[in-house]
């Protein structure tokens, strides 16, 4: 086989026009690229104020709620969600709140009940599906404490299951809602995934909530006009919408809200929040 010719003599001229800045004569040096950036660490979250009760929104359904005693309570923490802060995840917990199976709820449950040693609080039947190493499984009438939080489980209207494997979600007993009273401070009523219900009225007469999470997305949950008739209800002066604006099908917004109370002549107010960023409650 022959080797190919190569024309050398027509490298030597080229070769001795390189200059001693390692350029041929007449070419321009090209700019060194910019150093690439390492990716940002994700930003601590926001401390939360002594002395009184926060509420942090994590997106979608998740809360991470302190209290005056020191109390630090997670709710549906599915914090990695598409609405969620980019911050760091909470490296100290008490408990745990899990309203049902389905994978948008319990989250990062596991991950953050073994990291912090955090008591796990949902049904009985999902508590032994989760693989928290703490857990303490409950049924809607129940009460447990946390520090100065009493925990109440309440009824929900929606569907629960637990996995997403080929044979079919596990059942995970009943969707809940959760009441949190807290002493010194507010009662939390977070609705978990539900439509508006008549024993909504029963919850403001046994624990009379002061401020109520709601989901308003729809689709899956009851919409704005529904969750105006929750407030109505529920005879809270406060609502938090949530469960909105996560995915598509999700489209209720917080101004429809607005006008469905209004429409009710329900003087309610309605507080939205900001991913990642602590609000008092009161």
């Amino acid at each position: 086989m022959n080797k190919p010719w190569f024309p050398f003599a027509a490298v030597i001229p080229l070769a001795l026009a390189v200059t001693s800045t390692g350029y041929a004569a007449g070419d321009k040096p090209v700019p060194a690229a910019a150093p690439v950036a390492a990716p940002a660490a994700p930003a601590a979250p926001a401390p939360a104020a002594a002395g009184v009760a926060t509420a942090t929104w994590w997106g979608h359904a998740a809360w991470i709620i302190t209290t005056p005693a020191g109390a630090t309570i997670a709710i549906d923490p599915w914090l990695d969600n598409p609405s969620g802060p980019k911050i760091d995840h909470p490296k100290t917990l008490d408990a745990i709140l899990v309203t049902h199976g389905h994978f948008d709820h319990v989250g990062n449950a596991a991950e953050l009940a073994k990291k912090t040693g955090a008591k796990l609080i949902t049904s009985y039947e999902l508590a032994s599906l989760i693989g928290a190493p703490n857990a303490e499984g409950m049924n809607i009438g129940g009460t447990t404490t946390v520090k100065d939080a009493t925990i109440h489980l309440v009824e929900a209207v929606h569907s629960g299951g637990f996995g997403q494997d080929k044979s079919g979600p596990k059942y995970s007993g009943p969707a809940l809602g959760f009441v949190i009273e807290i002493a010194k401070g507010p009662t939390l009523y977070h609705a978990g995934d539900t439509d508006v219900f008549p024993g909504m009225s029963l919850i403001a007469e046994r624990y009379h909530p002061t401020i109520a999470m709601l989901p308003i997305g729809g689709h899956f949950t009851m919409d704005p006009v529904g969750a105006a008739l929750a407030v109505k209800l529920l005879k809270v002066k406060t609502v938090v919408p949530m469960h909105y604006g996560t995915f598509p099908a999700l489209a209720g917004t917080p101004d429809e809200l607005r006008a469905a109370l209004k429409k009710e002549k329900n003087g309610a107010k309605v507080v939205e929040f900001k991913p990642g960023e602590p609000q008092t409650l009161k």
